[in-house]
């Protein structure tokens, strides 16, 4: 179903950290960009669908006052809002906003640091673009932050806190279907597994809080109304979101899943993890039962490698692109 394409060199290898790899198409330029954390460096490559240009760009970690950070990344992500393309990065001391190339930073939020170093550890993880013009990130003690972005300019505010989760963000998605229908239109995943589903506008609000069961909750995404979640145990797990009736449970891995992906078109879901394997999957809804029924597709076994990042290069499922801990590259796969 899918076959290996020519893979894409990055300057420095993926550090090995949930979903480590970011995709961005530019379809007017005929163009992808990809993104991968290296310790301190967003490794940035911009690709010509005919796969004839490449072009590379590092984006350091940045903070106040001190020339160059060392500052360990913990996430970039590209948010793609209606009127604009952003480049969220997130660290142990602040988020940065970039435009879509990495080419000029138009905001920096620090996160409040202690004085005196304490247990818990500082960072920022879990990015989400959200409807028309928020973006949302998870932090360190289990809050996320509502940044409220304007369509042009720097002008970008923080507008709310949500404060639910009890232990660290590590992932969020947004509703990906494009259906204005859905009432959900945010899921955040946190360290002890727990799910919160939220609808947003001015005021944020919780509709549901999924329990979890002491595995953190790697990677989680959101499509037509349902939570697909992944787990430290191999897991997979399909929530009606509203209602947080459990769908189906997947045992799709050996290991701790560390990537989920969905092409919202085609409903294709992407999982990859610790166990050199990158599984599709379809999804497909029965609405006069309401319920999501899983079917495995293909699998890729990545050899000797850690997987930290998997994402589909469209919103079809057509190809897709994977990034694993130490490797120097971005492998990719396209259907035959």
């Amino acid at each position: 179903m899918y076959h290996k394409e020519k893979s894409i060199q990055i300057k420095n290898s993926a550090s090995a950290l949930y979903n480590n790899l970011g995709v961005l198409r530019i379809a007017p330029r005929r163009l992808t960009y990809f993104t991968v954390v290296h310790a301190n460096v967003v490794n940035m490559v911009s690709a010509s669908w005919d796969g004839l240009n490449y072009s590379h760009r590092q984006l350091q970690s940045k903070e106040p006052n001190v020339a160059t950070s060392t500052s360990l990344i913990m996430q970039a992500a590209f948010c793609a809002l209606p009127s604009r393309d952003l480049l969220v990065v997130t660290s142990q001391k602040g988020i940065q906003i970039y435009e879509s190339d990495g080419s000029i930073m138009v905001y920096w939020h620090a996160l409040d640091t202690p004085e005196t170093p304490t247990a818990q550890a500082v960072f920022a993880r879990g990015i989400s673009a959200v409807r028309e013009n928020y973006i949302c990130v998870g932090i360190s003690s289990g809050a996320i932050l509502v940044f409220d972005v304007p369509s042009k300019g720097s002008n970008i505010t923080l507008s709310e806190v949500l404060e639910e989760h009890k232990e660290s963000i590590t992932d969020m998605a947004a509703e990906c279907s494009g259906s204005q229908e859905c009432i959900a239109d945010l899921v955040s995943a946190d360290d002890g597994g727990n799910l919160c589903v939220w609808k947003s506008g001015e005021e944020f609000q919780l509709l549901n809080n999924i329990p979890g069961f002491d595995m953190s909750c790697s990677s989680v995404k959101l499509w037509k109304g349902t939570v697909v979640a992944g787990y430290g145990t191999g897991q997979i797990r399909l929530y009606e979101a509203v209602t947080g009736i459990l769908h189906a449970e997947v045992k799709a891995h050996a290991r701790w899943i560390y990537s989920l992906d969905i092409a919202p078109f085609s409903g294709l879901l992407l999982s990859a993890a610790e166990d050199s394997l990158v599984r599709v999957w379809h999804l497909s809804m029965t609405p006069e039962t309401n319920s999501v029924e899983v079917a495995h597709l293909h699998n890729e076994c990545v050899t000797d490698t850690q997987i930290c990042g998997a994402k589909f290069c469209d919103g079809d499922g057509y190809a897709f692109a994977v990034t694993g801990y130490d490797l120097s590259e971005i492998i990719r796969y396209t259907q035959t």
